[in-house]
């Protein structure tokens, strides 16, 4: 048993000394980028670009680069802003979400050449992800129920800081992240009685940042030709539109 553990821990090495490889060979990113680490200042000024009807939730209209963003709920935004940052250049990269919706991404505007998917990272996912943050702008790490040590959630919040890079962090427990996000499908419109074609799909948005009172609203994702649109809802959801039953079941 104990030469199967170090057979485990030699590929789980050469992985992680792989990943290191690409990292350091992707164009602006990599080990030249590390080298300067950006003031904090600077970080507050820069953002990875969201979904427009999401910015207007958002602190600093996206996500800070360098920060460390803890999220529950659908999957549906989560594909969002993977789609939104590859969209306009960035390179992301989703770690053990194994049932994570590629095709959701893509109708959202997501560039499959730009976006890496690790859905089996072997036995710390946490140190996966800490490596992608080396040379990727957007890194969304599954902890699968996991609950990540403070003195650990430090070192790779630095990390991401002293990168410029962005980590989402779903599926478990991290301390003190920048950012508390949180969306809940509330209903959808279109079906009727079971049957039809799905017109839009509505998020409950729940923001919450260090500073500040949290702030919340309602985002249509609503599908036109081939391509999901993100819409800021302003009324609310009528009768007619079916409340889903188990929230945040649909993704």
């Amino acid at each position: 048993m104990g030469s199967d553990v170090r057979v485990g821990d030699e590929k789980h090495q050469r992985k992680l000394d792989e990943l290191r490889r690409r990292m350091a060979a992707i164009p602006g990113r990599g080990e030249s980028a590390a080298v300067r680490i950006p003031r904090a200042a600077e970080l507050r000024r820069e953002s990875l670009p969201v979904p427009p009807a999401l910015a207007e939730l958002l602190p600093d209209g996206g996500l800070g680069k360098g920060s460390v963003v803890a999220y529950t709920g659908a999957r549906s935004l989560l594909a969002g802003l993977l789609a939104a940052v590859t969209e306009h250049g960035g390179h992301a990269a989703v770690v053990g979400v194994p049932r994570f919706g590629l095709l959701a991404a893509v109708e959202m505007g997501a560039e499959l050449a730009r976006l890496a998917v690790i859905a089996d990272p072997g036995p710390d996912p946490v140190e996966v992800a800490a490596v992608l943050l080396d040379g990727l702008d957007l890194v969304v790490l599954g902890l699968g129920n996991a609950s990540v040590p403070p003195s650990r959630t430090r070192v790779i919040a630095a990390r991401a800081r002293s990168r410029g890079a962005t980590l989402v962090v779903t599926d478990g427990h991290w301390a003190n992240p920048t950012l508390r996000l949180d969306a809940r499908v509330s209903g959808y419109a279109g079906l009727g009685a079971g049957h039809g074609r799905l017109r839009s799909l509505c998020l409950d948005v729940d923001v919450r940042a260090k500073a500040g009172p949290p702030r919340r609203g309602r985002i249509d994702l609503c599908p036109n030709a081939g391509r999901v649109e993100w819409v800021t809802r302003e009324t609310p959801i009528r009768s007619s539109e079916m409340p889903i039953a188990a929230r945040g079941a649909v993704s």
